[in-house]
């Protein structure tokens, strides 16, 4: 054991020395499955094998374990190991079944594979050939004992009625119970009588056995009557059900009537969408089973005699998986290992540790201790050196993981923690230089400064961990340090520079700024520092690092190499806080605070809410927001209704509500409104947010004081007098059940008819009466009133009831054609008015030749006129018109019908061969003549309008020739345009023409003759000329 232990500690050694990757630890590479091995029957060659394989150097050995027990392979035996593998010959269904383990095993330990369980599946046949009858009533409920024969594995149960393949069909009557293989019948019918034959199928051995035919026969002595369900098919009280498995529930019961089959939880809560209830066959089945569906359930079977009921318990259970296993390690001697190990399970796993298979030594306590899965060894040595391997385990199953523990002999080495080659301190602060070599078991730490072996001080410490702590350092500390490492193994040593640097300050003193919002300020940091370190500010606003560029545009660095001054610009009321400098060096860090006050604007109010509501009235009470630090001077109160345009200042009690009033009243308020009201806050710095709108409130009705504007009336018909005004708005109404009252009288009278109009949007009343003379003056006014009572009439005017319409038609009507769309009619004027009626004015109807009368155009004239020009006529067309008097009342009789034809249409055709020359300061313009189709009116005469641009309003000249002469001066540009003029009217003109300004005296052009080019080319011309000296 001693050589082995030895070996161990060479090998170790080997490995960290050289970094030798090689695998030497077991480690499984393939490891057992369960088996469920199918026997058919009269089968000779019965062999298993389980697999393991496991890689390791030395290349690990092989054990195996059935039932907790060793298996010992011997010659002839029927266990035998080829490699890992178990192979089992002429397998024995009674000796060989249980659960089967590997163990790999190599100097540096034991592994054990997880467990593998191995079934024999089989089925036997039925051992009697023949069963006696069962006799029953009809409407009796019956069972048929299938019995199955010995087996193992899963079986499936069917049953044959008299022949193949004649398969009894479950239904609501009929069960096939695949627990027990029992056929029931709830109640018997006739058509039941026959043979019954029960069929087991192994669904592993895919084999099926037929039974022994069960003859069911009527009973001749009287039919079954009526009885309750009795439940004959029911599951245990408590079923445990695997996690993730499927569960099915049977129940089914007899019965005449036959039972009805429903489930419920017993909880109340309702089955989830995977829950399949199949009532006809009488299973509740449960899938992919979970902690939530585990409880209570209850079967009913119920008829018209009664019902009854089972109930059982759904326990959920799983085996361990485990969520956290322990890892490989490597320890130093000494050193403590703490290995933890987690398992789910239901019920909670038990844990138990092995090494290298075995239980381990409890008998040291006091080193080695297990609590819940977690493994500590304390003062590790090479002894404790392995395989180890946690169990977890419940009642359904146990889990098996292996972990290796390394502990390793190593003599002092620096390679991979050298001493750091500078190290930094501050002058008058405390340093610390590191030790951590790699040795074990753990030796002993020395240090030196040169050559010279350091003593401990009041200032010098050595720590245990071999680290090297100077306080309080001063410049002669700076030096070379070494140190040295020793244990039995070896003397191991590195060493370091330590310098010391002057200690960084900050020379701007904290403060505290009081600023405004909207200005811009600098927080000054200004430092001393050793000139041979860099500097790094880092800025911190109420503790939260300020990230420059990110924040706004509000805070910018303004200092130099030396300094970390910042500015905030435009410094609003966030910006309010403790901002922190911090300086940072390679050697120290200090930091200075300085405290900024911002004073704004007031924040909101807050709770502003009504305390009393009168007609015009309302008492407010607010509490103060934020000053932000500048003392409030005053409030406003602003209201707010379904009526207004947002929200309006409002009138209080005192005009200046000062900054410690905290409650005011509103005046000048409209009765029965809705009201909500905010409040503003004032300071020397301005005017803050408002509050928060108060809950809306309604003040009191009273009545009415506002009377309708703009009371007129007349018109309307005969015999009728039509009084209008303008609807009081909502808001002055003063309450509910608003209305107006109308009084009128004949003017000179004495007493008021009066006349009530329910309606609030109301704006017009007529009273009819057959003795109201046309055209009569009246005295009206309207009031208002609401369920509080009557309120103010609004002043007396004088308005007119309805008039008569005219009575006679206009005559001497004349129509004259002026061009070829125009005409002018004319008529004798009616009498103005009389005392029944009046004349307003009078309607022109016309209508074209193949137009009906009732398709006529309307053009209506006002006051006395009498004449009118008709536009927009087609030529050469005839119109029918006539002309009658209107008023308010209507209109009067129609004239007679009189027409016309328009005059013919003028010229389509524009001037053209436009010729044109300058000589002096005249224009001389020369076209070719227009002549009219022989459906156009002919051309008698040419308008020629001419301007300095395109823009200005054109002069106009008319001639009968197809020459002018302008007298125009020819230093400016013209643009020219001729159309023809007939007695139809004007015809087409022609396309601009400029005449430009030009130098000389004497210059000729024409217009182009094409009228397909663009704008611009037709508005070129052709220009010659020449100098005269």
């Amino acid at each position: 054991m001693e050589l082995l232990w030895k070996l161990i500690v060479l090998l170790s050694l080997v490995e960290y020395l050289t970094g030798s990757g090689v695998l030497l630890r077991p480690v499984f590479t393939k490891q057992p499955g369960s088996v469920v091995f199918p026997i058919q029957p009269g089968e000779n060659r019965r062999e298993v094998v389980f697999s393991c394989e496991a890689q390791g150097h030395p290349p690990p050995f092989y054990r195996w374990m059935l039932n907790d027990s060793f298996i010992l392979p011997m010659p002839g035996s029927r266990f035998s190991l080829m490699g890992g593998n178990l192979h089992i010959t002429n397998l024995n269904k009674d000796e060989d079944v249980g659960i089967y383990q590997c163990f790999a095993s190599n100097p540096f330990g034991t592994i054990i594979s997880r467990e593998a369980s191995l079934h024999v599946a089989y089925l036997e046949n039925f051992k009697t050939q023949r069963r006696n009858p069962v006799r029953v009533r009809e409407g009796q409920g019956v069972v048929l004992l299938c019995g199955p024969p010995p087996h193992s594995g899963e079986l499936t149960f069917t049953w044959i009625f008299n022949e193949y393949p004649s398969f009894v069909v479950q239904d609501t009557r009929r069960f096939v119970s695949q627990k027990t293989g029992n056929l029931y019948i709830a109640k018997v019918e006739p058509s039941d009588v026959g043979n019954y034959t029960c069929v087991v199928t192994n669904m592993v051995t895919k084999s099926s056995v037929k039974g022994p035919p069960s003859p069911l026969v009527l009973r001749l002595d009287g039919v079954m009557g009526e009885y309750e369900p009795k439940i004959e098919v029911q599951f245990p009280e408590v079923v445990p059900v695997a996690k993730s498995s499927i569960v099915k529930l049977e129940c089914f019961a007899l019965g005449n009537p036959v039972p009805t089959i429903s489930w419920k939880r017993v909880d109340g809560a309702p089955f989830g969408r995977k829950v399949d209830l199949n009532k006809a066959s009488g299973v509740l089945e449960i899938p992919y089973f979970q902690q939530e569906d585990a409880g209570m359930y209850e079967c009913m079977a119920e008829n018209s005699r009664g019902r009854n009921s089972v109930k059982g318990k759904l326990s959920f259970y799983a085996p361990p998986q485990l969520t956290e296993k322990p890892q490989d390690v490597q320890k130093t001697i000494d050193d403590t290992l703490v290995w933890e190990c987690k398992a789910n399970a239901k019920p909670k796993p038990s844990y138990r540790w092995l090494k290298n298979g075995e239980p381990l030594d409890y008998m040291e306590q006091d080193r080695v201790q297990v609590n819940n899965g977690v493994l500590t060894i304390n003062n590790l040595n090479l002894a404790d050196i392995g395989m180890y391997q946690c169990v977890a385990e419940n009642k359904h199953g146990r889990i098996f993981t292996n972990a290796e523990l390394r502990v390793i002999a190593i003599a002092p080495d620096f390679s991979q923690n050298l001493l750091k080659t500078q190290t930094l301190a501050r002058q008058g602060g405390d340093v610390l230089i590191e030790c951590k070599p790699r040795m074990s078991p753990r030796g002993v730490i020395s240090w030196r400064k040169g050559n010279e072996a350091l003593r401990e001080s009041h200032r010098m410490m050595v720590l245990d961990n071999g680290s090297l702590r100077l306080s309080n350092v001063t410049k002669m500390d700076a030096g070379i340090y070494t140190c040295v490492a020793r244990n039995q193994f070896g003397v191991a040593s590195s060493s370091g520079s330590l310098f010391v640097k002057e200690a960084t300050t900050i020379t701007s003193p904290a403060g505290h700024l009081d600023v405004t919002v909207g200005e811009s300020i600098v927080l000054p940091c200004q430092v001393s520092h050793d000139p041979t370190l860099d500097l790094k500010f880092t800025w911190f606003f109420n503790e939260q690092v300020i990230h420059f560029g990110s924040q706004g545009a509000y805070f910018e660095k303004v200092g130099g190499r030396s300094a970390g001054d910042i500015m905030i610009r435009n410094i609003q009321l966030s910006h309010a806080g403790k901002y922190t400098c911090a300086v940072q060096t390679k050697v120290d860090s200090v930091s200075i605070a300085t405290d900024v006050v911002v004073r704004g604007p007031p924040g909101p109010p807050l709770d502003c809410q009504v305390t009393e509501m009168t007609e015009t009235t309302a008492s407010l009470s607010w509490r103060p927001g934020l000053d932000n630090h500048s003392p409030l001077l005053s409030y406003t109160i602003q209201a707010r209704t379904p009526f207004s345009l947002g929200w309006q200042t409002v009138a209080t009690v005192l005009e200046l509500l000062k900054g410690k009033q905290f409650s005011a009243t509103v005046t000048d308020l409209s009765p029965w409104v809705d009201y909500e009201f905010r409040v503003l806050a004032t300071n020397s710095v301005g005017t803050g947010e408002p509050s928060k709108p108060s809950k809306k409130n309604r003040t009191k009705e009273m009545l009415p004081r506002v009377t309708p504007a703009r009371v007129s009336g007349g018109g309307g018909g005969r015999s009728e007098l039509v009084i209008t005004w303008e609807p009081v708005p909502e808001e002055m109404q003063g309450g509910p059940g608003f209305g107006y009252v109308v009084a009128f009288r004949p003017l000179g009278a004495q007493g008021w008819m009066q006349a009530a109009v329910t309606s609030p949007d109301a704006s017009r009343y007529v009273f009819k009466n057959e003795t109201i003379p046309p055209f009569s003056p009246y005295q009206v006014k309207v009031g208002v009133y609401n369920n509080k009572g009557e309120g103010p009439f609004s002043p007396v005017t004088t308005i007119y009831s309805a008039e008569e319409e005219p009575s006679r038609a206009p005559v001497r009507l004349r129509v004259r054609s002026v061009s070829a769309s125009e005409v002018e009619v004319t008529w004798k004027p009616l009498a103005w008015s009389n005392s029944r009626r009046r004349i307003l004015g009078y309607e022109l109807l016309y209508w074209g030749e193949k137009e009906k009368p009732d398709a006529a155009s309307v053009v209506r004239t006002e006051g006395n006129k009498t004449s009118v020009l008709i536009r927009d006529l087609e030529g050469s067309s005839t119109y029918y018109m006539s002309l009658r008097a209107y008023n308010s009342a209507g209109v009067g009789p129609q004239s007679s019908i009189v027409n016309v034809t328009t005059k013919k249409p003028p010229p389509s055709q524009a001037p053209v061969k436009i010729m044109w020359n300058t000589s002096n300061s005249k224009v001389i313009l020369r076209w070719d003549q227009v002549h009219a189709l022989e459906n156009e009116s002919e051309v008698t005469g040419y308008k020629v309008m001419y301007s300095q641009d395109k823009h200005s309003r054109p002069s106009v000249v008319e001639t009968n020739n197809t020459s002018l002469e302008l007298s125009l001066p020819t230093n400016q540009d013209y643009v020219i345009q001729i159309k023809p003029f007939s007695e139809g009217g004007e015809g087409i003109s022609s396309r601009q023409i400029t005449i430009p300004k030009v130098e000389g005296s004497i210059a000729t052009g024409a217009a182009p003759k094409s009228l397909g080019f663009s704008a611009v080319s037709l508005g070129a011309v052709v220009l010659t000329g020449r100098m005269l000296l």
